[in-house]
């Protein structure tokens, strides 16, 4: 039986919730975790029409990419298309999820997938996320220093960039004392004690600081084991916001906006003015990226391609670097794709489709 929450572990086991940026609202909407899923719709945006759907096919569980719920909802009387959403979901017992920033900025995520489509290699992070590391540095006795080093690798930490189970261990030795009430694991009560131990130095996204605490003081012998926290400064390169990557093979601009048109389904394709030079550098940023621009051109992309950008900002890199607008839902509608291949790994007999509806807003004469 599976119930709305193990598709919420899934989801967040591939993009954690902390990844999202500060003004969103990604999670769950709408719903109870302990309900049982009947079967899972997949959209961009939550309309009355694509719960409608949901209805029809005898779904109670709706995952979206943008959050039908932004802000606090003050009253729920059905003046907004938010509130008649709200409204239908609850009233045919309808769970509403979404995965929004948080899956913009894993690895992995939305924009990685818009470069699959593009075809790019060596995809890499455009803008990293910063000041989201800390450093856990902890004294460890010989006999368990192994054990502890792994357990905390399983808690999350050790990552940098590609690798893995990465630390740095320095042999040394340490003192204490144990006093009346103690029960120590070496050494007596109230006499000095010196015991070789191995400091093991690591790193850690800071949102699971919590688990690996604890599972720092269960894997630790000592009853009072001694380790530090501090916050590093490094850039997480692996998470960030938009993607900069390179193509197999150079092309000239005309056909590399083609190709960008054809592969997204674009009904205009907005651009800056061509400059006459070929492709091979190319950063992206789907929904509203135009704010990343100037961070693909520092990075010298020879194009940038974003769902959204406002009209002034695009005078910035006019005759500097070719700029492409593919339309918001354009951009992110793969999005789809992704949940899908996340939740039938994990749940292979569950019905899971994509919407029917375009819940594209904007129409193309």
């Amino acid at each position: 039986m599976v119930k709305i929450k193990d598709i919420a572990n899934a989801l967040e086991m591939f993009a954690p919730l902390p990844l999202q940026d500060g003004f969103d609202n990604a999670g769950l909407q709408i719903g109870l975790t302990d309900a049982e899923v009947t079967g899972v719709l997949l959209c961009l945006d939550v309309t009355e029409a694509v719960i409608d759907e949901a209805i029809a096919s005898g779904y109670n569980l709706i995952v979206s990419h943008h959050p039908l719920i932004f802000s606090p909802l003050k009253r729920i009387t059905g003046k907004s298309y938010v509130e008649r959403c709200v409204l239908k979901a609850l009233a045919n017992g309808i769970a509403i999820y979404s995965a929004h920033t948080n899956m913009d900025n894993a690895p992995g995520g939305v924009n990685y997938r818009i470069a699959e489509k593009l075809g790019l290699k060596n995809v890499r992070i455009l803008v990293p996320k910063e000041e989201s590391l800390l450093k856990l540095a902890v004294y460890v006795p010989l006999s368990h220093a192994d054990a502890v080093r792994n357990a905390l690798f399983s808690a999350g930490c050790g990552s940098i960039g590609n690798y893995g189970s990465c630390s740095y261990n320095v042999s040394g030795f340490g003192t204490f004392m144990a006093n009346e009430g103690c029960r120590p694991f070496c050494g007596a009560v109230g006499e000095l004690h010196r015991e070789e131990e191995i400091r093991i130095e690591t790193v850690m996204p800071a949102y699971v600081k919590d688990r690996v605490v604890q599972v720092l003081l269960n894997a630790h012998p000592y009853e009072e084991p001694a380790y530090d926290i501090y916050p590093l400064k490094n850039s997480w390169g692996s998470v960030g916001s938009g993607v900069i990557g390179e193509l197999s093979v150079k092309c000239d601009e005309p056909t590399f906006l083609a190709m960008v048109k054809e592969k997204f389904n674009v009904g205009s394709l907005r651009h800056t003015k061509m400059l006459g030079r070929a492709v091979k550098r190319v950063a992206l940023c789907g929904g509203a990226g135009g704010a990343f621009a100037q961070a693909a051109m520092a990075a010298g992309a020879d194009v940038y391609i974003t769902g959204e950008a406002r009209y002034h900002d695009l005078f910035n890199y006019d005759g500097k670097m070719l700029m492409a607008v593919l339309g918001h839902y354009e951009s992110e509608q793969y999005t789809m794709d992704i949940f899908r291949e996340i939740i039938s790994e994990h749940f292979s007999g569950l019905e899971v489709k994509k919407t029917a509806v375009n819940t594209n807003p904007v129409n193309y004469m």
